[in-house]
């Protein structure tokens, strides 16, 4: 058996030091949930940081946080699907969005429900996810700032998740300025600019992140405690909140080179076969965990004895070189996943998930 853990304590201490941190830049921000898959053990578990939002992009993973924090408002990170209008309005405070015809058809059934839904736009800044482009904004705005049912309470950004390409500070005016002409031109009042994420974070002490840009969306840098810019731990943050540990299934000295005629292996890769340690045997220690449920390559193993040789689609093998942990049938060895690590752990039905 193979368990993924939250580490109660280390995502308490985390959310403590960003809060702090945030508030300390004057910038308000809001937990980005959609690495937990929806999973309400580990859901509780954001909901106990008491935030002031929560983000999804997942529907059913805001329903659930509905029913488990009704207080919390909840935010729809991507544009909404148009045929879900219904389920969004009744289980999303907010949305991001960037058609006009998905925004009226929100307007519409708000209007049925009684409700103002909020919207933030999101503007296209280079990095060719979502977004309005630049050009077009103030046309937009105009076609949606007077539509009864609709609240218009920011604009937003994506940046580095499709193309790599990172916030910088001429960005970030950019849309802070944005703010202020439609602000002027139209006497509206919009509240937000949300252009930041886990990887804008860096350039808050750097003083590259102007005062217009108020809002943060932060998933990553909470659960893993990195910098996301530079490739690095932060220092007074903790990199422990998740941990994989998987069962040895079989524990044996074996020959370090494989024997026979080659090809290629269920994953369609024919791995290298280091002929100079030919004669030469380790001990290999199989584990019940594998491809189906995570790539070899998201896994980082916690022991410096612990090298991972490869994975078939159930079980990934180890070489612990002469054991000198004296591990057995049974125990369990720790890795650290990396972000899409743990989104892979999270969304397979047959990973164990606890909180410690």
């Amino acid at each position: 058996m193979a368990i993924i853990t939250l580490n109660k304590a280390s995502l308490q201490h985390n959310f403590n030091y960003l809060n702090h941190r945030l508030i300390s830049y004057n910038k308000s921000w809001g937990i980005v949930t959609k690495l937990l898959c929806g999973n309400e053990k580990f859901l509780n578990e954001v909901v106990d940081l008491h935030p002031n939002e929560v983000l999804d992009s997942r529907l059913s993973n805001l329903e659930k946080l509905q029913k488990l924090a009704p207080q919390i408002q909840r935010v729809y990170i991507k544009p909404p699907p148009i045929n879900s209008i219904k389920r969004l309005v009744s289980c999303a405070d907010v949305s991001f969005n960037t058609h006009i015809n998905t925004i009226l058809k929100i307007d519409e059934e708000a209007r049925d429900k009684s409700v103002i839904h909020k919207i933030i736009i999101m503007v296209e800044l280079g990095d060719l996810r979502e977004g309005v482009m630049r050009d077009n904004i103030m046309e937009f705005y105009s076609k949606v700032f007077e539509l009864k049912n609709i609240e218009v309470i920011g604009l937003g950004t994506n940046l580095n998740c499709l193309n790599g390409i990172l916030p910088s500070l001429d960005k970030l005016i950019q849309l802070s300025l944005y703010k202020e002409l439609i602000n002027a031109k139209f006497n509206s009042n919009i509240k937000w600019v949300s252009a930041g994420t886990s990887v804008t974070l860096p350039l808050l002490p750097k003083k590259q992140v102007p005062a217009g840009n108020n809002h943060f969306r932060i998933g990553e840098t909470l659960y893993f405690g990195n910098d996301i810019m530079n490739d690095r731990p932060i220092r007074k943050m903790r990199q422990d909140v998740f941990v994989l540990r998987a069962e040895v299934i079989e524990i044996r000295t074996k020959p370090v080179v494989a024997s026979g005629e080659q090809g290629q292996n269920m994953m369609g890769e024919q791995p290298n076969i280091e002929l100079e340690q030919l004669g030469e045997n380790s001990v290999r220690a199989l584990l019940d965990v594998g491809v189906l449920d995570v790539l070899p390559k998201y896994l980082i193993p916690i022991s410096k004895y612990v090298k991972i040789v490869g994975s078939s689609s159930d079980i990934l093998v180890v070489d612990i070189g002469k054991n000198p942990e004296k591990l057995k049938l049974g125990d369990y060895i720790s890795f650290r996943p990396n972000y899409n690590g743990v989104l892979s752990l999270m969304n397979s039905k047959y990973i164990d998930k606890e909180v410690i």
